[in-house]
């Protein structure tokens, strides 16, 4: 695919995600991009997969812009981005001036694939983690795959509100509202024993740098979105550990604590991982199943994409040992958690 392609359609992903600047700026990149800057000629140049499914080289270049405002190193930006307003071609401008201008972070930047901790996607795991609770009654420990900077680690900080009911903490750091169809599980307050998760580049919650990454790749015209991540920050620490998902599982799961659950999650992580690492890590997990009783289960929430189209969202998907008749799908959720289709 060609790196006009990806960029249109990557805008197409982010209309349909809600972001209408982005996808606005990512449509004028496609069509007005050209040679003749070291950061044009890179991203017209680059190696192998462009797109959403490889290095992500649009929201490289979007995040890019975004981190530069956020670092207040390009204040010529700053009116050109949300919540102002101007046209293409004032915006486009601006732009090609900043690829002169901060050419040299602007290729740093560049260096680095784009990372993202969508708290909204723990509305999933709240759901869950309170049927798992009322299930074996157990302290839960928690391991997720892909974690980025562990955000999704903290859901029970936060709390989840719909059809007139919440589940959470009576203070929480955020509460999630998404569009809810279904039944909502009845409260039965989780308690964590232990979190970690793994990541090939985790990020640390308490680094500031790290922080503005985090931000930079939250897009600007999303200021509700800014601000659950920024609640979610407030309590989050640093738990992920840096290493490949398969070897860090199999070490996980071979400390079986008697007397403990163990939950272990990835959401929209698992399509990133390479195949050989997926082989690994369902071998360690079924593994680990065999092994598993009703004083130590373990539960495995997948929430992935799948052949449903990506207006359909990703299938949530739970597989319970002992037992692990047959998976029990409890819905499908929208990538960035907005909606969620309950069926179980």
């Amino acid at each position: 695919m060609s790196l006009r392609a990806a960029l249109t359609r990557q805008a197409d992903a982010c209309d349909a995600l809600g972001s209408e600047f982005t996808a606005r700026l990512l449509r004028l990149t496609a069509a007005r991009l050209q040679r003749g800057t070291p950061v044009a000629d890179r991203m017209l140049d680059w190696p192998g997969d462009v797109s959403g499914a490889g290095a992500s080289v649009p929201l490289r270049f979007a995040g890019a812009l975004h981190g530069l405002i956020l670092m207040d190193h390009a204040p010529e930006l700053a009116p050109l981005w949300p919540p102002h307003a101007v046209t293409d071609d004032t915006l486009w401008a601006g732009v090609e001036a900043a690829m002169r201008a901060h050419q040299g972070e602007l290729m740093a930047w560049l260096d680095n694939a784009p990372q993202t901790n969508e708290v909204r996607r723990s509305a999933a795991l709240i759901a869950v983690g309170h049927i798992l609770s009322a299930r074996y009654g157990l302290p839960i420990r928690l391991s997720e795959l892909g974690a980025s900077a562990g955000l999704n680690l903290f859901w029970d900080h936060y709390a989840l509100a719909a059809g007139g009911q919440t589940l959470g903490p009576e203070a929480p750091a955020l509460t999630l509202t998404p569009d809810w169809s279904g039944p909502l599980p009845l409260p039965c307050d989780p308690f964590i024993s232990d979190r970690r998760g793994v990541d090939l580049h985790p990020l640390s919650p308490s680094d500031p740098a790290d922080r503005n990454r985090l931000r930079a790749y939250t897009w600007p015209d999303q200021p509700d979105r800014m601000a659950r991540l920024d609640a979610a920050l407030s309590v989050a620490t640093p738990v992920v550990d840096q290493g490949d998902a398969a070897a860090w599982l199999v070490n996980r799961m071979a400390d079986m604590l008697e007397g403990q659950l163990d939950f272990v999650y990835h959401t929209v992580a698992w399509q990133y991982f390479p195949p050989g690492t997926r082989a690994a890590c369902t071998a360690a997990l079924e593994a680990r199943g065999e092994k598993a009783t009703m004083r130590s289960p373990l539960a495995w929430l997948s929430v992935e994409a799948d052949t449903g189209g990506a207006q359909q969202g990703a299938a949530m998907v739970l597989r319970l040992w002992p037992g692990d008749r047959t998976p029990i799908r409890l819905g499908r959720m929208d990538f960035h958690g907005r909606w969620i289709d309950w069926r179980c």
